[in-house]
């Protein structure tokens, strides 16, 4: 079975999703031949207007509730409208969970872009955390539609980098000028330090740029304050060592750390000791990633007190 592209388009109502769906069909460099579904999962103001695709062989089908989302519906539209492309227009309540669980196996996500009203997204953040979490956390690029000069980019900037650094940022203004977002984000701690020193605070950026920029440390040396896990899956002369950290809000809290080789330094350690690292970063296969990911290489290894804040996050 050949692989079927998808296309994602992710936000809450009257983002400006259908706008930009409708202009990216009318454009004559997307016909490409391709049976196109439109599968719309959400309806606004704004209706398409077909007549104007540039795009033959579209088909567009609306999904009226939650429990039409479904691998067996999802596969059965698929194979009746022989879709060689689809494109989706999300609903903002619903979790991207939900339609990964539902896709089709020779469906393959080809591009993901998340588009958010900015006079409401701020509200939306305090409001509804977890919706805006789960449409920033994958895509590729973020949009700020009805932006206005009075507005502070900062404050959009850091709620979609505390979430990600990986997708483009782009501000549209009323009247059609978009800007892309250009602020730097520098960490909360030395890269270029003969030791990286993280602090309590900061051990979830530490965490999160190991996991997408872990080869670039290889070789560096580092510490940090973290609390031990031992168990059969951790292999002998190892532990792992991390913390609590939220992402998004306390049902979302998770144990997050890496493997450390003890190298002897210290015996008899439980899970839940607090212990402070100094060690060298390797990128090796471990089995408590099942997979190549960082691990220490202890240098130094002392036991700690705890830190009055487990739990850390982003932001």
């Amino acid at each position: 079975m050949e692989d079927i592209s998808v296309y994602l388009f992710l936000g809450f109502l009257e983002s400006g999703k259908t706008k930009f769906i409708q202009e990216t069909l009318e454009d004559p460099r997307m016909e490409t031949g391709e049976r196109t579904l439109l599968l719309i999962c959400e309806e606004g103001i704004e209706e398409y207007e077909p007549e104007k695709f540039a795009v033959g062989n579209v088909v567009a089908v609306t999904l009226e509730s939650a429990e039409e989302l479904n691998a067996e519906n999802l596969e059965r539209l698929t194979q009746k409208h022989k879709a060689q492309r689809v494109v989706v227009e999300y609903n903002g309540t619903w979790l991207l969970q939900q339609l990964f669980d539902a896709m089709p196996e020779s469906w393959v996500i080809n591009q993901i872009m998340t588009f958010f009203d900015a006079g409401t997204f701020l509200n939306y953040n305090a409001n509804m955390r977890q919706l805006v979490f789960d449409k920033v956390q994958m895509t590729q690029m973020v949009v700020f539609n009805r932006f206005k000069g009075e507005y502070e980019k900062t404050e959009f900037h850091k709620i979609v980098r505390g979430v990600s650094r990986r997708p483009d940022i782009v501000y549209e203004y009323l009247g059609g000028k978009a800007e892309f977002d250009e602020i730097e984000d520098p960490l909360p701690f030395d890269v270029d330090a003969p030791i990286i020193e993280i602090a309590d605070r900061d051990f979830a950026w530490f965490y999160r740029e190991m996991a997408e920029k872990a080869k670039n440390y290889i070789g560096k040396r580092v510490r940090f304050k973290g609390m031990a896990a031992v168990s059969k899956r951790v292999p002998a002369g190892y532990i792992v060592l991390g913390r609590h950290i939220m992402t998004c809000c306390e049902a979302d809290i998770s144990y997050d750390g890496f493997a450390v080789k003890t190298s002897g330094l210290l015996k008899d350690i439980n899970t839940r000791d607090w212990l402070t690292v100094t060690a060298k970063i390797a990128y090796e296969y471990n089995s408590v990633y099942r997979a190549e990911g960082p691990v220490l290489i202890a240098e130094k290894l002392e036991t700690a007190e705890a830190p009055e804040e487990q739990v850390v996050t982003y932001y």
